[in-house]
């Protein structure tokens, strides 16, 4: 067994206090794990909370084939249709849903 139940409790308690990965760190290097061996206890203990990607500009991550996506639906066309404007960049795609959103 790699923890012990009084361990377990440790990082259980320690972590649900302050969910952030400054804690798992500590948490780690006090008990002389990984952080991911941490992170693995933390996320079978059910408390582990997966921290959520953003970009730079602070928003969720959409790809270029989810905006052709959205377009097509806007525009009430096949994706088929619009084969091959994923390959444009995502700031004109994202320029032209605006646009239609608009209307």
């Amino acid at each position: 067994m790699n923890y012990s139940k009084e361990i377990t409790e440790q990082l259980v308690k320690a972590y649900i206090d302050a969910p952030t990965r400054d804690t798992v760190r500590k948490l780690a290097e006090a008990h002389g794990k990984s952080e991911k061996s941490v992170i693995g206890k933390l996320s079978k203990e059910g408390v582990y909370i997966r921290s959520v990607y953003t970009t730079k500009t602070g928003e969720k991550p959409v790809t270029k084939s989810e905006i052709v996506v959205e377009l097509a639906e806007k525009l009430e066309v096949e994706y088929s249709e619009l084969v091959g404007l994923e390959k444009s960049p995502k700031q004109s795609l994202k320029v032209l849903l605006e646009a239609i959103c608009e209307d």
